[in-house]
């Protein structure tokens, strides 16, 4: 059955019946059990949805629950995992350096406003000490991501 446009109707209450559909009680637990999928992704497995409102309902819980900074982390996965799946280039030529700067660029598009200066502060980290060559975080806990953005909320 379509449910047409992804914004009609009452769409958070779609999104979080198929949450539960799946078995999980909370749209941050469902996310979290595919740490590395695009938010389209997670879109697309829940039915008609766009990313954007995925994210819109994983910040809600995340400021609800005091999670924040996991979830921005969680989010840099997402986009580290999409545009560099085979973890931190090992030679910096200029499709693997569009490549690092459109992960970056689209982490901080998705950073609440809390927390902006963290992630700004954090790109500059990376850019000025690199991780190792390979290095490919598969998730919000990630030793590197908790000494980037430790667990502080804002």
């Amino acid at each position: 059955m379509s449910e047409g446009h992804p914004w009609d109707g009452k769409w958070k209450t779609r999104l979080y019946e198929r949450v539960r559909e799946r078995g999980y009680d909370s749209l941050t637990a469902f996310a979290e059990a595919r740490p590395t999928a695009s938010l389209v992704a997670l879109a697309e497995e829940l039915g008609e949805f766009a990313g954007v409102q995925v994210f819109s309902g994983l910040v809600a819980e995340a400021e609800r629950s005091h999670q924040l900074t996991r979830l921005v982390r969680g989010q840099f996965v997402r986009e580290f995992s999409e545009n560099l799946p085979d973890g931190w280039p090992t030679v910096m030529d200029d499709e693997a350096r569009f490549a690092v700067a459109e992960a970056l660029s689209f982490w901080s598009a998705y950073t609440p406003k809390t927390h902006e200066k963290r992630v700004e502060q954090a790109r500059a980290a990376l850019r000025a000490a690199p991780p190792p060559p390979g290095w490919r975080p598969l998730g919000p806990d990630d030793e590197l991501l908790l000494t980037l953005l430790p667990d502080e909320e804002v």
